[in-house]
């Protein structure tokens, strides 16, 4: 490995930051209160003012952003993991 190969944990997040999760699924009911579910087991803290969400112009979708202070590089990827495994997701950003 040379000077200039960054370790393998190596992330351009420096933590604890405010990190923006957008999740985007069908827009039936339960999805929004589903999402903030999952987010809630990793975000504890989450106040309702962290959430956003805004339906898609046919209102067929509907995209959640979740605005909170992320600790480390392993609660984004249990986060990411655990929106993906939900039915209605079709996108995580």
């Amino acid at each position: 490995m040379n000077d200039k190969t960054p370790p393998d944990d190596a992330s351009p997040l420096v933590f604890p930051c405010q990190f923006p999760i957008k999740v985007m699924g069908e827009n039936t009911p339960g999805f929004e209160a589903e999402v903030v579910m999952v987010a809630r087991r990793h975000i504890p803290s989450l106040g309702e003012g962290a959430i956003r969400s805004r339906p898609s112009r046919n209102a067929k979708y509907l995209a959640i952003t979740i605005t909170f202070t992320a600790t480390s590089r392993e609660q984004l990827d249990a986060l990411y993991l655990d929106f993906n495994a939900l039915p209605a997701v079709r996108m995580v950003l």
